[in-house]
């Protein structure tokens, strides 16, 4: 009875983590959206440092709980789960709703970037530490890269998509001004919280099930803390604004090594399992290469693409949890 009462508890307290990281993500880039437009931040400036620090606050919030929990499985884990999850997974339900042009003039900036991180990622693991040095290495990093991306635009002027938040904000200016720091705060909360009871819960069932840390970080973890990213992405297909798509799961994937990796060395520098490096980074880097293959030279992700994205994330997810 206790052992079934512990197992109840449990999944009850990876489900509201998972519910907790959803909300609080949202309320987060809502928040931070509308702040920075009261403050004539640019749209530019709004999607690469607010809306990205926004969605990324999950996957940092639970890589670093992970990571002082002692579980670097699940720290690292995360990551690498996240970005072959937002390629496979997310493009791929992404594409099947509508195909997803890409404009590869303006994608070549960023698919250097996104190589760039993978590369990076391959480098941590093989190194078998994630140090300081790397971590303020990736930080600096993403400043340049973001720098990078300011100047372009001043170069060349276009209208930036903002990320998974870019429904209009009517009236904006007209709403109470402590409303966006209310839910910017309600928003950091509830994502801490979330983090909280989706680490627990998670190193819980690896213990129950026999099953690896790492395995966990990989599936469990990393799809739970992409789900602001792939519920954003849907509705945005379900709009025709598929672009916005695109542009979320990028900025997120080289976000996420940069920034949430490089905090998490800076804060707490873990061991890389080295499990990691016999499949999980592999089939991330992949699934990145084939991202820009497709962006720069087929110039679209049809809906056989898509699907063909979701059949070997879904042969990989298997294969973790069987094996």
């Amino acid at each position: 009875l206790t052992h079934r009462f512990l197992r109840m508890m449990t999944v009850i307290l990876l489900l509201g983590g998972l519910v907790g990281l959803i909300l609080g993500g949202d309320l987060l880039v809502r928040g931070a959206e509308r702040l920075a437009t009261r403050l004539g931040v640019s749209p530019l400036l709004i999607g690469l440092t607010i809306v990205g620090f926004g969605t990324s606050t999950p996957e940092l919030v639970t890589s670093l709980q992970a990571a002082f929990l002692g579980s670097p499985g699940i720290s690292f884990g995360n990551v690498v789960g996240s970005n072959t999850a937002n390629i496979l997974l997310i493009l791929g339900l992404t594409a099947l709703i509508s195909t997803i042009p890409v404009d590869s003039v303006k994608f070549r900036r960023d698919a250097i970037a996104l190589a760039l991180s993978a590369g990076v990622a391959v480098a941590v693991v093989f190194s078998g530490t994630l140090t300081l040095l790397a971590g303020a290495l990736m930080i600096a990093g993403l400043v340049a890269y973001i720098v990078w991306c300011i100047r372009d635009e001043q170069r060349t002027p276009v209208p930036a998509p903002v990320s998974e938040s870019a429904a209009p904000l009517p009236s904006v200016r007209a709403a109470f001004p402590g409303l966006s720091l209310i839910l910017v705060v309600a928003g950091i909360a509830l994502t801490i919280a979330g983090a909280n009871g989706v680490v627990f819960g998670a190193i819980r069932l690896a213990r129950m099930f026999d099953m690896s840390e790492t395995v966990i970080g990989l599936t469990i973890v990393a799809v739970g803390t992409s789900l602001p990213e792939m519920v954003a992405s849907v509705m945005a297909a379900l709009r025709r604004q598929t672009a916005i798509a695109l542009g979320n799961v990028v900025g997120s994937n080289i976000y996420n090594i940069l920034f949430i990796l490089g905090i998490t060395a800076v804060v707490k520098p873990i061991p890389v399992p080295p499990s990691i490096l016999a499949l999980d980074i592999w089939v991330m880097t992949a699934a990145t290469l084939a991202l820009i293959a497709t962006g720069l030279f087929l110039r679209q992700i049809n809906r056989w693409l898509g699907l063909a994205f979701l059949g070997v994330y879904l042969a990989y997810t298997a294969w973790l949890v069987l094996m």
